[in-house]
């Protein structure tokens, strides 16, 4: 007799066929784990809207978590209540939320920027120099594959980026030479992969099987691919992944810290530059708002706190005068 799927297999085959990414995938599983292990290892199934509140508010007094965190948790459990257990959760209401602070983001200045960048080199400087330079989030960078970058047209093609949207950003002509030869730098990696009888990309959803010769074409592959092949964790296939993000993170860091900036900076810090100063120079919100790809400008509208022009963008009548 064939044994039943265990839980948390059935949530990672279900998560497999709604093709979310391996990142959610991990914290799906994690959280739904710590929920089991919270309720003395009871089946979920057994549980319902009360041991979610429960576990919930636990996160939010006793834990103290932020509140995209105590969202996370929330999704992960909405998810394997909908979507593999098949029920409907009653009404949640009862729950502590987290209180979310109305932080403003970190912003350099262009000096500052530029003296980040000055203590990064090689792959790394190209990088952040297109987080800032295009206004790219960290996983669209390191994600970013050959094809997607239109050097003709000055353009960048962000595929599947937050919320699964796709948007296009400007590619600086600063950095058009420096893209080009990183690029050629992997297409030879790539032939030497090939020639090793390896160098077919992971590819999102059923592509690979709908056109099954791209993942070893050269424009599939990531424009910064790892260093080492790796085993992938879904299908067991050895291949050559992106970039470790973390290598980028811990080198921008480092940068921060030996440029001598005071500011909490990191490498989404860029990102917020790059508005700030799009908006300081002129441009309306609308085209930076689209070059960010956020879906709504309120969330835009942060950034006008700090062009030099005091709060909201509105100049004080002190200095008109």
């Amino acid at each position: 007799m064939e044994q039943a799927p265990k839980l948390l297999d059935e949530v990672r085959e279900r998560i497999r066929f709604k093709h979310y990414s391996i990142r959610t995938e991990k914290s799906y599983v994690d959280w739904i784990r710590r929920f089991i292990l919270f309720h003395g290892k009871r089946h979920p199934r057994d549980m319902g809207a009360p041991e979610v509140e429960a576990f919930l508010t636990h996160l939010a007094a006793r834990k103290n978590v932020a509140a995209s965190t105590q969202n996370q948790a929330f999704s992960a459990l909405l998810f394997l209540y909908r979507d593999v257990l098949g029920q409907q959760l009653d009404a949640i209401q009862s729950v502590e939320r987290a209180r979310k602070p109305a932080r403003l983001p970190v912003v350099l200045t262009r000096t500052e920027v530029q003296a980040v960048l000055a203590h990064l080199e090689g792959t790394h400087w190209l990088m952040a120099s297109l987080l800032y330079g295009a206004g790219l989030r960290l996983m669209e960078c390191v994600r970013l594959r050959i094809k997607d970058v239109e050097v003709s047209r000055r353009e960048i093609l962000v595929r599947d980026g937050k919320g699964a949207k796709d948007r296009v950003t400007m590619l600086p002509e600063s950095l058009v030479q420096p893209l080009e030869q990183q690029i050629r730098r992997t297409e030879e990696r790539h032939r030497q992969d090939l020639a090793a009888g390896y160098g077919a990309v992971w590819l999102p959803h059923a592509l690979a099987r709908k056109y099954p010769s791209a993942p070893t074409e050269p424009g599939w592959q990531y424009v910064f691919p790892a260093s080492r092949l790796s085993v992938d964790p879904r299908s067991g296939v050895q291949r050559r992944h992106h970039a470790d993000e973390q290598g980028l993170q811990r080198a921008v860091k480092k940068a921060v810290r030996r440029a001598g900036l005071k500011k909490p900076a990191s490498c989404h810090t860029f990102r917020h530059s790059f508005a700030t100063h799009l908006l300081e120079s002129g441009y309306d919100i609308r085209t930076v708002q689209e070059l960010l790809g956020h879906s709504d400008v309120r969330t835009t509208m942060i950034y006008t706190h700090v062009l030099n022009r005091g709060g909201k963008g509105v100049r004080s009548p002190l200095d008109v005068a």
